[in-house]
């Protein structure tokens, strides 16, 4: 899948540290029928899932959920983004918010502009 391949592979001095779960039964699942699955205790504070859109769209825009602060809030994001979204968030070097904040006006993050 090439969206797998654009995420795994490395950017620049960012690599995602992701784990992909792939379940048939989840096909065509909404993000609040995937927030109810999360385990309570879940390590992570974001979720990165390729949907519907994702598939269709050309630039394969992956949805962007926050698990913490602002439980289900979202964004999109293109699969190149990724490695710098998950690295920042993972450490707490950026937070959700200022990825949320600064998508192009169609709500695709594809990078901070200068």
């Amino acid at each position: 899948m090439k969206i797998r391949e654009t995420i795994k592979a490395p950017t620049g001095s960012f690599r995602a540290y992701v784990e992909f779960w792939e379940d048939a039964e989840l096909k065509g699942a909404t993000k609040d029928q995937l927030l109810s699955l999360v385990p309570e205790k879940y390590e992570h504070g974001f979720l990165i899932i390729a949907d519907a859109e994702t598939i269709v769209d050309a630039e394969h825009p992956l949805l962007v959920v926050d698990l913490n602060d602002d439980f289900g809030r979202e964004f999109r994001a293109i699969p190149k983004a990724i490695q710098s979204i998950e690295n920042n968030l993972s450490i707490s070097n950026m937070g959700f918010e200022e990825f949320a904040d600064s998508v192009d006006n169609d709500g695709v993050f594809r990078g901070f502009r200068q």
